[in-house]
């Protein structure tokens, strides 16, 4: 199978759902997939972040965003997240499940359970109700793709992230289980980010900022540094990739603890 050169980039007529899609990463997605001619859904908790980045793609890039209020943590706005999609668009093609935090806290026995619980509902269980019920929808239309954002604390974690690598390893656990659950139709993926320089960066430590010039690359990435990633396992170019875990990281796990 020959695969043309524009299946990386075009997506005409596509359908794009990302959560956490109204910042960072997210936003650099939804702004990537839009100028390829997909049509984005931006899914955050803040549904006038999404407006805003909806409207600027469809004033700027001229393409349909739709901007939708969901809380992943919470199985029924998952289900509601599903069915405006659906409603609006009928389809859709590529799922991004993107949405995650990772909240500070003091020390391991500072870790409440209602903390415990956010992080596993919006790293974990969240992609996974969305995962079931897109991957069935996409299953029923014949193709689709999904596409998990984990974190390199997935693989290498530190005492300040203990229950957001336990689910970020866990998300890589579902992208194995659902690669084979909706095959062969649909195709289920995941990149394991580094660091990158976010807005969430902004509230890094001076020392947190100086360790990535130990980095092999020297820096950390910069948000646009995603979009390859993202739109080769959205696209045909990675027709016969599924299962995958992709490090996107400046060479972190690579080098010296």
């Amino acid at each position: 199978m020959v695969i043309p050169e524009e299946a990386f980039t075009d997506l005409d007529g596509k359908v794009v759902t990302i959560t956490g899609g109204s910042r960072g990463l997210g936003k650099e997605m939804a702004l990537a997939f839009a100028r390829c001619g997909a049509h984005v859904v931006i899914a955050s908790r803040k549904k006038e972040n999404c407006e805003a980045l909806a409207a600027d793609i469809t004033e700027n890039i001229g393409i349909e965003a739709l901007a939708a209020e969901c809380h992943v943590g919470e199985w029924d706005q998952c289900d509601a997240l599903f069915n405006t999609v659906l409603q609006t668009f009928g389809k859709c093609d590529v799922l991004i499940n993107n949405a995650g935090m990772s909240p500070l806290y003091g020390s391991l026995t500072d870790v409440s359970q209602e903390l415990f619980d956010k992080v596993l509902n919006v790293n974990l269980r969240g992609p996974f109700r969305l995962s079931a019920k897109f991957g069935e929808q996409m299953v029923q239309d014949g193709s689709g793709a999904i596409i998990n954002i984990s974190s390199v604390a997935a693989a290498q974690p530190n005492p300040n992230e203990a229950p957001y690598g336990a689910a970020k390893a866990g998300l890589q656990s579902l992208t194995k289980s659902f690669s084979r659950a909706y095959a062969p139709q649909v195709r289920v993926n995941c990149i394991m980010p580094g660091p990158f320089l976010t807005d969430i960066s902004d509230a890094w430590s001076e020392e947190t900022h100086k360790s990535l010039e130990a980095l092999p690359l020297g820096r950390g990435g910069q948000p646009s540094e995603i979009v390859g990633a993202a739109l080769y396992f959205a696209s045909n170019a990675s027709s016969f990739t599924t299962g995958a875990v992709l490090k996107i990281d400046g060479g972190l796990i690579a080098s010296p603890s």
